[in-house]
């Protein structure tokens, strides 16, 4: 009688689950470049979370890793955007962005802010990842020191980027929100600069948190002072009866 081969190695074999958003690096370590790049990431980051409030179905990630591949984690060398955007997805707080995690789903808008040392990366190989990858919809490229903006929109049959032409106002178009970004001069925080901002359809600037009770705050100092001429004008009116 002849005995049968021992089971090998595959028949014992159970796939091991890639690592998640709990096991994976959610950080490098590495601050943006300077101030107004943190600056301007967070103008950003907020001004869409506020526009977005009422809704559940956006996310809005900034200096955040993105992991779309087990390859990727093995050779570590792809950090995330500074800004994206997903739309069709679930609004909560998340470490990292891990595809596998989120049904598949990729950034459908990513804004980088360049500066002299993440330039060429930015301009190169973040962009083939972004095209060829992850197949970001509408890219943005930002020097927030020389406010030089490039925007670029995906051609679904070449995995190729062809270029937003600008407006005359300098304003471009970002098709996948249906919103459009442009430079705009205002004081943040105290800090008088020219930032890169969210406009709505009509070019109106989407606010920060601080500039919307800032304005709410002017509205009211308005109405209360309208409200106290109108009462001392019925008083004068009074006295003069």
């Amino acid at each position: 009688m002849v005995a049968s081969a021992a089971p090998g190695f595959d028949a014992f074999y159970i796939p091991v689950p890639p690592p998640g958003e709990d096991e994976l690096p959610c950080s490098d370590g590495e601050p943006m470049d300077t101030e107004k790049h943190r600056r301007q990431a967070a103008i950003l980051t907020e001004s869409l979370d506020l526009a977005w409030a009422d809704r559940d179905d956006v996310y809005v990630g900034a200096n955040m890793f993105v992991y779309f591949s087990q390859l990727q984690i093995k050779k570590n060398d792809f950090r995330g955007p500074d800004v994206f955007i997903v739309l069709d997805t679930t609004r909560r707080v998340r470490k990292s962005w891990v595809v596998w995690e989120e049904g598949g789903r990729t950034p459908d808008v990513v804004i980088e802010l360049v500066s002299p040392t993440t330039e060429d990366v930015d301009r190169g190989e973040k962009m083939r990842i972004y095209a060829k990858l992850l197949h970001v919809a509408n890219y943005f490229i930002f020097d927030p020191l020389t406010l030089r903006l490039d925007a670029y929109l995906l051609d679904a049959r070449t995995g190729e980027y062809t270029r937003i032409v600008p407006n005359a106002d300098g304003d471009v178009a970002c098709p996948r929100l249906g919103l459009r970004l442009g430079v705009r001069h205002a004081n943040i925080l105290g800090v008088d600069e020219d930032w890169l901002r969210g406009l709505d359809p009509h070019g109106r600037v989407l606010e920060t948190p601080d500039e919307q009770a800032r304005n709410e705050a002017r509205l009211r100092s308005d109405a209360e002072k309208r409200l106290a001429d109108a009462l001392a004008e019925i008083e004068r009116l009074k006295a003069h009866h």
